[in-house]
């Protein structure tokens, strides 16, 4: 396993067009020092205070936060393959990052908000494609690596959740749900279109 401050980084996968735009805008403000798996480690340490968060009601700062966290996940994946920083630590923690953070937010607001089906769906889903990854890591030596199926699931899963946020902050608005629950069932469609056709995460 390569260590977090290794520089055996691994050959770049393929550059997209947001990962073109995020080197020519976020990444610049960031210090040079900052590495992808810096940036995965901060997902990590962001998840119990969104979900501390969460539990007080406190949904603004939540919604914030989440964000943040949120986004630090496309940060470091332009941040690995444009600069040739893709690491195999970085291939398994930083979707287990992704799944703990969805994971968490959606047994609070998923289940209060639209209920137990949904939010059960998701975390199954999320829970198998963790068990994939680190069987085929620990028993046959190969780090499962996000497809574009994986990465559109994110998108749509973080879009789902942060819908439910604002409903959270303008519980008049109930369409908001309405929506955030379709997205999330599109989300979980991808999911298993991830761990069923392409075995990624």
């Amino acid at each position: 396993m390569i260590g977090l401050d290794s520089e055996h980084y691994q050959k770049s996968e393929k550059i997209t067009k947001s990962d073109k735009f995020l080197a020519n805008t976020f990444l610049k403000i960031l210090p040079k020092w900052t590495t992808p798996n810096q940036l995965t480690i901060f997902r990590f340490l962001t998840i119990p205070f969104i979900i501390l968060l969460l539990v007080s009601e406190q949904y603004v700062l939540g919604l914030f936060l989440f964000f943040i966290s949120a986004f630090s996940d496309a940060l470091d994946g332009a941040l690995a393959r444009t600069q040739n920083k893709i690491t195999d630590w970085g291939k398994l923690f930083d979707p287990l990052a992704d799944k703990m953070l969805i994971s968490s937010v959606a047994v609070i607001l998923i289940v209060k908000y639209i209920g137990t089906f949904v939010a059960f769906g998701i975390i199954l889903v999320e829970l198998l494609l963790i068990i994939v990854a680190y069987y085929k890591k620990r028993f046959k030596n190969i780090v499962v690596q996000a497809h574009t199926s994986g990465k559109i699931k994110m998108i749509l899963q973080s879009l789902g959740i942060g819908l439910l946020f604002l409903y959270a902050l303008f519980p008049g608005y109930y369409f908001l749900v309405i929506v955030a629950e379709y997205i999330l069932y599109v989300a979980i469609v991808f999911a298993l279109i991830s761990l069923l056709v392409y075995k990624s995460i």
